[in-house]
């Protein structure tokens, strides 16, 4: 997308503009030397041809309006000195023109290019002065020169101050509009921190009130296969059947359990030095053959730029392997997952990419809420799960729609004495 220029360079074009149209104006009632009548029409025309060039290049080339302004700076003092010569030189009202330029553009950029502008008008002033007799007494150029000066420099210096506040101003804006992201953020995270902790308290009793009669349950299973085993009769295998049946969901029922209880007392992170490639590599090779049996391509995509660094290898281990067993589950068969690594100045990313169908817009904001889940047996703790033991290492869980489909995971970890101790 085209720049566009910046309001206050277009503010100042715009008055520099009008007071030489301003100026041009007045010469319709202000007499002119008969010897100049003729230049009337050339000047005007030459005048019109220089501001739409002026407007032009600023229109095209807006990152260039300081060089710009100030090339064009000499041509506007040249268009009044003109003007005073045809106007009557020294005895020319037409030199105030001279202060408006003086003090619009040591406003614009400074009491050095004030000064500046004011040192060039009272030359030019001084020489319309000798060139239409007879001229005025030299004091009041003088006089008029010193004005010139003034302004320039009382105005460039009030600009200079100005401009400071405001940078100021805007610094102690940026300063406050990132603390009150940061207390938003701070505040977040004592909601979530607080839902999280409540989530978890009911997880464990849930868990504790639930862990022995499965317990019982499974024992009470295995003695009645062992009844069935020695009995014989045509119905025993269907009991035999049903039994194993009931053994699987007191297994799933058990896993559930620990996962729970895994999510309410997730401990602390024990970081020790350690290779997060070499942990990912076997732990792709850990779920391979769920993923052969779903018909998925796991794939590996290693930075060896990173290098050892501290971390809990049992829970990161645990987070990544939630990520890795629901992108298995959310990629069709013939599909693929792509578990890749990458350094990232003082962190390591850790990519979990599906080949699914991604997240669905609806389900985005509650992505990470404890037991919110889409799959019919799903518990909805992995990805919580998973952002505890980011967050654990001082680090981050990110995800986003991949452009080609499928949704992508990210953890972000630093490489340096972020995790708890």
């Amino acid at each position: 997308m085209r720049d566009r220029l910046d309001p206050e360079a277009l503010s100042f074009a715009v008055l520099r503009g009008l007071a030489m149209i301003g100026g041009l104006a007045a010469l319709s009632i202000a007499p002119l030397r008969p010897e100049h009548q003729i230049h009337l029409a050339p000047l005007l025309g030459a005048f019109i041809a220089y501001k739409a060039l002026l407007f032009a290049l600023l229109f095209f080339r807006p990152a260039g309006a300081r060089p710009i302004f100030l090339a064009t700076l000499g041509a506007d003092l040249g268009i009044v000195f003109v003007l005073v010569w045809f106007t009557g030189g020294g005895e020319s009202h037409f030199y105030l023109l001279f202060s408006v330029l003086v003090a619009l553009n040591a406003y614009q950029f400074g009491p050095g290019i004030g000064v500046l502008a004011a040192i060039v008008s009272a030359d030019l002033m001084a020489v319309a002065n000798i060139l239409v007799a007879p001229g005025v007494p030299w004091a009041h150029i003088g006089a008029r020169a010193a004005l010139f000066g003034f302004l320039g420099l009382a105005l460039g210096h009030i600009a200079s101050r100005e401009r400071r506040a405001r940078a100021e101003a805007e610094g102690f804006n940026a300063e406050l509009r990132a603390a009150l992201a940061r207390l938003e953020e701070a505040k977040d995270r004592a909601v979530r921190a607080e839902r999280l902790a409540a989530a978890g308290r009911v997880s464990a009793r849930m868990a504790h009130e639930v862990r022995s009669p499965i317990s019982a349950i499974g024992l009470n299973v295995e003695m009645l296969e062992e009844i069935v085993r020695g009995c014989p009769g045509p119905m025993m295998g269907d009991a035999g059947d049903l039994l194993r049946g009931i053994r699987a969901e007191v297994r799933r029922l058990a896993g559930l359990t620990d996962e729970y209880l895994t999510f309410s007392r997730l401990p602390r992170a024990q970081p020790q030095e350690d290779s997060i490639n070499e942990m990912l590599d076997e732990l792709v090779a850990f779920v391979k053959p769920e993923a052969d049996q779903r018909g998925v391509v796991l794939v590996r995509d290693p930075d060896p730029l990173i290098p050892l660094f501290s971390f809990d290898r049992d829970l990161l281990r645990r987070a990544v392997l939630n990520l890795v067993k629901n992108g298995i589950e959310a990629t069709p068969q013939g599909g693929w997952v792509l578990v890749a690594t990458r350094l990232d100045g003082e962190r390591a990313e850790v990519s979990v990419e599906d080949t699914g169908r991604g997240i669905d817009a609806r389900d985005a904001p509650h992505l990470f809420e404890p037991f919110f889940t889409t799959k019919p047996r799903g518990t909805g703790l992995g990805l919580a799960i998973a952002r505890q033991i980011a967050e654990e290492h001082g680090g981050t869980l990110r995800w986003a729609n991949a452009s080609g489909g499928g949704a992508r995971f990210t953890l972000r970890l630093p490489l340096k004495g972020a995790a708890h101790g």
